[in-house]
């Protein structure tokens, strides 16, 4: 599994679970499952988006560093 299947499973996983929790106090946790997966996987690819980002900040300025040597 690549790092952003990873992070997207984990995130729908996640946000199933709290939306589960919280649908069933509202009174229809399927409703809160399904919304809280859609969520949990849009912050999952956000999350992903972001890191890969660092890592490509990261390693441009590495490879800089190692040019002004």
């Amino acid at each position: 599994m690549s790092d952003t299947q990873q992070r997207a499973l984990t995130g729908t996983t996640g946000g199933a679970a709290a939306g589960a929790v919280l649908g069933a106090i509202g009174g229809n946790a399927g409703l809160g499952a399904a919304a809280g997966a859609a969520a949990g996987l849009a912050g999952g690819l956000l999350y992903d988006h972001s890191k890969k980002s660092q890592e490509a900040a990261y390693q441009q300025g590495y490879a800089t560093g190692r040019q002004q040597r």
